[in-house]
């Protein structure tokens, strides 16, 4: 294959409508602006605009509190962990790490870590490392006879800690 034989697939360029080119074409005379007006012109931006009217997002109350340090964690289950291990694509005998559960595919959005969540059954010893985990995923863990170690203190503990 060369240089000059490269083409686009089948319909991946559309071609642009011609405008303003007669009444033939569905698009001539105004090319489908209507008459005059601010949308009829060039650089109109019309996103929330209402005529000079106080815009509805201006005009309704703005309530609750988006914190921009809040900490995202991706939830993986026990069962999903199980059933990686059965299918060999994580070996329970070796200890499990946020990075083990991200290369088998069990954690996919990059967020701040992850946290075990008790959904399903886990049935084998494993010892896990994550960033969280909720009380009923550890004790599942424990009774299964593991252990699972957390990186990030609960916030119970870090406020009687400070």
């Amino acid at each position: 294959m060369n240089l000059n034989e490269l083409r686009d697939n089948p319909g991946a360029r559309l071609k642009s409508k011609r405008l303003g080119r007669g009444i033939g074409s569905g698009k001539g005379k105004t090319s489908g602006k209507g008459h005059k007006g601010q949308s009829a012109r060039e650089g109109v931006a019309l996103n929330g605009f209402e005529g000079g009217q106080l815009p509805i997002y201006r005009r309704l109350p703005k309530r609750g509190f988006h914190n921009l340090f809040r900490k995202s964690y991706a939830p993986v289950n026990l069962g999903a962990l199980e059933a990686a291990i059965e299918a060999g694509k994580i070996d329970g005998a070796q200890p499990i790490t946020e990075a083990v559960l991200y290369a088998a595919g069990l954690a996919t959005d990059n967020k701040d870590g992850i946290r075990l969540l008790a959904d399903g059954k886990i049935g084998r010893a494993v010892h896990i490392t994550v960033s969280g985990a909720s009380v009923s995923a550890k004790a599942a863990v424990a009774a299964a006879g593991g252990s699972v170690t957390t990186t990030v203190a609960p916030k119970a503990a870090a406020a009687e800690a400070a």
